[in-house]
């Protein structure tokens, strides 16, 4: 049960880890996660039942949300769409495109197919299933995080970085903000696609409304880890991600499995993520407020150090003459 929690947690910290560079890194709200984790499940899904391969239908998972968020960007720097429209009109027209690529139907099972989940536990046989998953899960995401930790390291991965923060500073460096904002979209919903796709093969099925709610689950996961640690470093924010995810699932699981001790049901679970997410805000805020009042104080405090330095130095000066 717990190896479960973990996995489920590690496959859900993929698509947090997106959901951190638009919203975080990027500044941009992006509605596009919603359509394009169910996307990755159903490409993945539809590619493994036509005899693909796992490696090429995780490929294509990828590729398809970074087509996604290409496009979501496109519509945003073309046509001047803000960025949450733009999410909005690209998600609703996945929810098509995902029933046409699970041919015309609302889900579609993996049952008797070849996963990567039910391959992963053949890799060391003499160990306990659940506990060679859960390495296999750890070695999947790691590897992912890297290839984040080490992107962000770029030349490109720092203009994208910079472009949230600062546009101006981007132009004047000679970088266009509307190609970075493409990649930097791209590959958001490129790594959620990718999540998608590994949740399809655990849990056996792809579904058109599987991303249903995901950028405010996704929100919730950043704001938990956001309470562990505080860093600038990308290695350490994306590390309080992966934490952040799986306490979030965890909590869930609680809520899930001893939330009828409070009279908790299932469909209260995005009601308690909400309120998770608003009650992160709140702290979030009053921790801020407390953090800037204190530097007020230390500043008030320096300056008048400073002064009443000052004055000692004239009064001996004026003693001496």
């Amino acid at each position: 049960m717990l190896e479960g929690i973990f996995v489920d947690g590690l496959i859900f910290s993929i698509m947090v880890l997106g959901v951190l560079i638009s919203y975080r890194i990027l500044d941009f709200a992006d509605l596009t996660c919603d359509g394009s984790f169910a996307t990755g499940a159903a490409i993945a899904t539809m590619s493994i039942v036509n005899g693909l391969g796992i490696p090429l239908a995780l490929i294509l998972a990828f590729v398809g949300g970074a087509i996604a968020g290409f496009i979501t960007a496109t519509i945003h720097n073309r046509l001047k769409v803000p960025g949450l429209l733009a999410g909005i009109l690209t998600m609703t027209m996945l929810y098509s495109i995902n029933i046409r690529i699970l041919g015309n139907r609302a889900n579609v099972t993996l049952l008797g197919k070849t996963t990567l989940f039910n391959t992963i536990p053949k890799w060391i046989p003499s160990l306990n299933s659940s506990i060679v998953l859960l390495i296999g899960t750890l070695i999947i995401v790691f590897a992912v995080k890297s290839i984040v930790d080490i992107f962000f390291r770029t030349d490109l991965g720092i203009g994208i970085g910079a472009l949230g923060s600062n546009e101006q500073m981007v132009v004047s460096l000679g970088m266009d903000p509307k190609i970075l904002k493409v990649i930097g979209i791209g590959f958001s919903n490129a790594l959620i696609a990718l999540s998608g796709g590994l949740l399809a093969q655990y849990q056996g099925f792809a579904d058109a409304n599987l991303g249903q709610g995901m950028v405010v689950q996704g929100l919730a996961a950043i704001m938990i880890g956001e309470f562990l640690f505080d860093s600038n470093r990308i290695s350490l924010i994306t590390l309080r991600v992966i934490f952040g995810a799986i306490i979030y699932k965890g909590l869930m699981f609680l809520g899930r499995y001893y939330g009828y001790y409070i009279h908790l049901t299932p469909s209260d679970l995005k009601l308690l993520t909400g309120i998770l997410v608003i009650v992160s805000l709140i702290i979030a805020q009053t921790r801020s407020a407390a953090s800037t009042a204190d530097a007020r104080k230390k500043a008030l405090k320096r300056n008048k150090e400073r002064r009443s330095a000052l004055l000692d130095h004239k009064e001996d000066g004026n003693a001496e003459n």
